[in-house]
């Protein structure tokens, strides 16, 4: 204020409580039992170099732990950010490419020798071939109906690699035949969308996934294990996954996926634009029914309506039993 428009820079004064956290957490206990040796008062001001040294080796303490707080967040962080590196660059690549075919055939690969490793472990002998599971995933996951048993019965000379080599064909005539039906170019825009789509969704549940394994990894320490070591490896164990499921289900949706010729999308759409046979029934208009009333015989007597069975209220039981409400019931129809 004054000060400053005569102008002095001025100084500022601090006061500082022994109690303050800042001290009871940081600094020594010897500060405050060396003023009451001393018989300092509460509240009373001290102005010491002892007091002012054990502040300023307060405020280090405080300045590295922050420090170190932020370099464990920063290691975690890396985790993350060295994945969000790998997966931004493949789907950069992915919006910059417009045919598609040759990621999707390297997949297709890659899932159908995944399954069929899976039933048929490589190596094994015949005795350990699960024909029977890999049939029904196969129809599951790709669509695919193949009597894989009758193969193997009338070609003795199926082996792993050759049954591998024709389940693939199979995978790959399939989705010949889907293309043949619609344009190579509009094949190849619904392939990069389905790609872009997975990889998009895969993304957001697995930084769900690490969210919730980076808040129960330091319990590990409990077990003398290493939090940081173990939430880098099964980070990186889920980001494999999170790879090979991108992968499985790209495939599995173009496998799935039903196709028309563009013959038979005109012509249902043409369907649908005709209009349908109708037939609309008008009421009477008031005139005619004045008419009507007019031609009945003078002497007839007229009866007011008389129901036959007692009403039923909305809010008693409908009659018929369910329970309900008449008005829950078969009232909704009145």
């Amino acid at each position: 204020g004054r000060s400053g428009r005569q102008g002095d820079a001025g100084s500022s004064r601090f006061y500082l409580s022994l109690e303050d956290n800042l001290m009871r957490i940081f600094a020594s206990d010897r500060v405050s039992s060396l003023m009451q040796k001393l018989g300092m008062e509460d509240g009373e001001a001290i102005e010491s170099g002892l007091v002012s040294k054990a502040i300023e080796n307060a405020q280090k303490k405080v300045e590295a732990h922050n420090f170190d707080i932020r370099k464990h967040l920063l290691e975690y962080d890396d985790v993350a950010n060295d994945q969000r590196k790998v997966i931004y660059e493949q789907r950069n690549d992915l919006l910059m490419d417009d045919d598609v075919k040759e990621n999707i055939e390297a997949m297709r690969e890659d899932v159908v020798g995944g399954i069929v490793d899976t039933y048929i472990p490589p190596g094994s002998v015949d005795e350990l071939w699960d024909v029977g599971g890999l049939t029904e995933v196969l129809d599951h996951d790709l669509g695919l109906n193949l009597d894989i048993a009758a193969w193997l019965e009338g070609d003795s000379s199926l082996h792993e690699e050759t049954l591998r080599e024709k389940i693939l064909d199979s995978v790959n005539n399939a989705a010949q035949e889907k293309e043949n039906l619609v344009s190579s170019e509009i094949m190849r825009r619904v392939e990069k969308q389905v790609m872009l789509d997975i990889v998009d969704r895969q993304w957001k549940d697995h930084l769900v996934a690490m969210d919730h394994l980076r808040q129960g990894i330091n319990l590990r320490s409990y077990a003398a294990k290493n939090p940081k070591q173990e939430y880098k490896r099964e980070a990186f164990d889920m980001f494999v996954t999170m790879l090979e499921n991108i992968k499985h289900d790209v495939i599995s949706f173009l496998s799935m996926v039903q196709v028309r010729a563009e013959e038979d999308v005109a012509a249902a759409e043409q369907q649908q634009q005709q209009p349908q046979n109708m037939q609309f029934n008008h009421a009477p208009s008031p005139d005619a029914l004045g008419n009507q009333a007019a031609d009945l015989p003078e002497n007839r007597e007229l009866k007011p309506f008389v129901r036959g069975q007692k009403k039923i209220g909305r809010n008693e039981p409908c009659p018929c039993g369910s329970g309900k409400k008449y008005k829950q019931c078969h009232g909704k129809l009145k």
